[in-house]
């Protein structure tokens, strides 16, 4: 198996400023180096990290095809695990004032999981699992 040293998750976004706001008001903070008009860089981890890119921006990376519309189709679910079903739930408190939109709630089988959706449709899963 491939040694990967990080993941950079590359989401596009219509307004940058807003998404920021949305995503410091959960409490995440961005690395200024990789921060300006066209793209901000959300610290997860030490090792994991996502690039919001505006639109524009992201479709240069892009071939043939062009960005979907998040609010009405779903191409991935990022997924964030947390040390405790209290975390999951103050997050997931954090982003719904913060505008998102609430998603599916599961608990059995040891996994807590809380889902919601952010500003430009992107859908977030903050998960608990007692294992």
């Amino acid at each position: 198996m491939p040694e990967v040293k990080m993941t950079f998750i590359n989401l596009p976004v219509r307004d940058l400023n807003e998404s920021i706001t949305f995503f410091t008001k959960m409490g995440f903070s961005f690395n200024p180096e990789y921060t300006d008009e066209n793209a901000t860089c959300m610290i997860i981890n030490k090792t994991t990290f996502i690039m919001l890119l505006v639109e524009p921006f992201f479709n240069q990376f892009l071939t043939d095809t062009k960005v979907s519309d998040c609010k009405t189709t779903t191409s991935v679910i990022t997924a964030l695990l947390v040390d405790s079903k209290e975390e999951v739930d103050s997050l997931y408190g954090k982003a719904l004032q913060a505008g998102g939109e609430e998603g599916n709630c599961l608990d059995g089988n040891g996994m807590y999981n809380k889902s919601f959706r952010d500003l430009n449709g992107h859908v977030f899963e903050l998960v608990y699992m007692n294992n």
